[in-house]
């Protein structure tokens, strides 16, 4: 059974940092690209940071220079460093992976809130 659990949101002020982890299992986690979505309150879910297997990653300009998306395949982990905090990155984020191979089932992971006060 696959499982994406996030942790480490929360409730912090503008300019300050958050570090949300979201642990997999039941997956190659190794040869999976990972996602970190976003959605705030009235508003679509959208791409935060993805970082490819072979260790690429890309952004969303909003985010750009403040966040930062790393893995640790040793322990099935992937993380997002949040630093600048603004009220705008209120929203509940979200765990995403694709399986590689077909037929290429899709998982989110159950999100967590972070709250940034202005």
């Amino acid at each position: 059974q696959v499982q994406l659990v996030e942790s480490g949101g929360g409730l912090v002020q503008a300019g300050g940092s958050l570090r949300l982890s979201c642990a997999a299992s039941g997956i190659n986690f190794s040869i999976n690209d990972m996602s970190w979505y976003r959605q705030a309150p009235g508003k679509q879910r959208e791409l935060v940071a993805i970082m490819f297997s072979g260790g690429s990653t890309n952004y969303a300009s909003s985010v750009k220079g403040r966040f930062t998306i790393s893995r640790d395949n040793a322990k099935n982990t992937v993380y997002l460093q949040m630093n600048s905090l603004k009220f705008e990155d209120t929203a509940v984020y979200y765990c995403y992976t694709k399986d590689r191979v077909w037929p290429r089932r899709t998982y989110w992971g159950q999100g967590t809130q972070v709250t940034v006060s202005s």
